[in-house]
C-alpha cells in the first residue's frame, strides 16, 4: 500500500468522471437543438443569429489562446525548471516592466470584447421596423402565443395555448411501456421537443417579440433564431427576429420553472409569406365564427340560481 501517492485506480475513476461530465453538457446541448455530433453554437437561420455564433468564436479563441500561454508556460516551469534537475528558484520579488504588461494585454481584450458584445446586443434590441408582433406568454408547463398585428393591421382573436403533443405526453408517463425512440415525425425524432401547434410565421419578415409570463419565470429560447429571452411575470421583453429559411425550429424553455419545465417545448414553423396569410385568413374566418348556443336555461326554476353559492376563490 502506498502513501502520499497517485494510485491508478484512481486516475480511472477521475477519467470517468470528466467523462461522464463532458457527456451531460453535451447531451445537454443536443437535446436542446438535436444535431448529430454538435458541439459548438448552431449557426441560425436568421439575420441576425449570425452574431452571437462570431462573438462565441471569437470568444472561444481568446480563450483558447489564453490557455495555451498560461498552460505552456506553467508546463514548462514544472518540467523544465524543476529542483531535481538543479534549478534555483529566482530572489526577485517583482517586475514592473513584465506586470504592465500582464495588466494592459487582458483589459485591451476585454475592451475589445465589450465593445462587439455591446454592438451585437443594440442591434439585438433594436426592434424598429418590424412588420409583425408577436405575445408570448410563458405558463406552467405551456406557451401561449397570441399575433398582435402584421402588416400595420391589427389581429384579432387569434391566438392560442402550445403544449407538449399527446404521443410524448404518454411516452413520458412512469410505467407507459412506450419507446421514446419510437415518437417520431417525418422519420425525425421529436421525444419531449414536439408541441401541438406551433407557432406559424413568415419567413423573410421581421418579426417582434414581446414576451413575458402569467406565474413564474421562463426563458423562451429556440437555439436556430440565436437568442433566448426571459419571460417574467408584471415585466415585458422585447426583441426579433427575421428568418431566412422556411423549415421548423425547436426549443425549450432555457428557465428552471418547476417539476414540468422539461416538458414544455417550443416549436417555431417558418412558412413562405403566402403560406403564411392564407393560414392567417384562416386561423380569423375561424374567429368570427359564432360559439355553439350554450344549453338552455331557461326550463329550469329561477331558484335555482338564487340558491347556488358563489364561490370568489381561485381553484387549483
Amino acid at each position: 500500500m502506498t502513501s502520499g501517492g497517485i494510485r491508478p485506480g484512481n486516475i480511472k475513476r477521475a477519467v470517468a468522471a470528466c467523462a461522464l461530465l463532458a457527456l451531460a453538457m453535451f447531451g445537454g446541448v443536443a437535446f436542446a437543438n438535436p444535431q448529430p455530433g454538435q458541439l459548438n453554437m448552431t449557426r441560425g437561420v436568421t439575420t441576425w443569429s449570425g452574431e452571437p455564433y462570431f462573438l462565441n468564436n471569437v470568444a472561444l479563441g481568446v480563450c483558447v489562446v489564453i490557455g495555451i500561454l498560461v498552460f505552456g508556460a506553467m508546463f514548462i516551469a514544472m518540467f523544465r525548471f524543476r529542483k531535481s534537475r538543479g534549478a534555483v528558484a529566482e530572489k526577485w520579488s517583482h517586475n514592473t516592466t513584465l506586470e504592465i504588461v500582464w495588466t494592459t494585454i487582458p483589459v485591451i481584450i476585454l475592451i475589445a470584447l465589450a465593445y462587439l458584445a455591446t454592438g451585437g446586443l443594440r442591434t439585438f434590441a433594436d426592434t424598429t421596423g418590424s412588420e409583425m408582433t408577436v405575445k408570448v406568454t410563458g405558463y406552467q408547463w405551456k406557451w401561449r402565443y397570441d399575433y398582435v398585428e402584421y402588416k400595420g393591421k391589427a389581429i384579432e382573436s387569434v391566438g392560442f395555448m402550445s403544449k407538449l403533443d399527446r404521443e410524448s405526453d404518454e411516452t413520458r408517463q412512469l410505467n407507459s411501456g412506450l419507446d421514446p425512440k419510437n415518437v417520431k415525425v417525418d422519420g425525425y425524432n421529436t421525444y419531449l421537443i414536439n408541441v401541438d401547434k406551433p407557432l406559424v410565421v413568415p419567413v423573410g419578415t421581421k418579426i417582434r417579440f414581446v414576451i413575458t409570463a402569467g406565474d413564474v419565470i421562463h426563458s423562451w429560447w429556440v437555439p436556430a433564431l440565436g437568442w433566448k429571452m426571459d419571460a417574467i411575470p408584471g415585466i415585458v421583453n422585447a426583441t426579433w427576429t427575421n428568418i431566412n429559411e422556411p423549415g421548423e425550429y425547436r426549443g425549450q424553455c432555457a428557465e428552471l420553472c418547476g417539476q414540468d419545465h422539461g416538458f414544455m417545448p417550443i416549436v417555431v414553423k417558418a412558412v413562405p409569406k403566402a403560406d403564411f396569410e392564407k393560414w392567417l385568413a384562416e386561423q380569423q374566418a375561424q374567429a368570427k365564427q359564432p360559439e355553439p348556443a350554450a344549453a338552455s336555461t331557461a326550463e329550469k326554476p329561477a331558484t335555482a340560481q338564487v340558491d347556488a353559492p358563489v364561490s370568489q376563490g381561485h381553484q387549483g
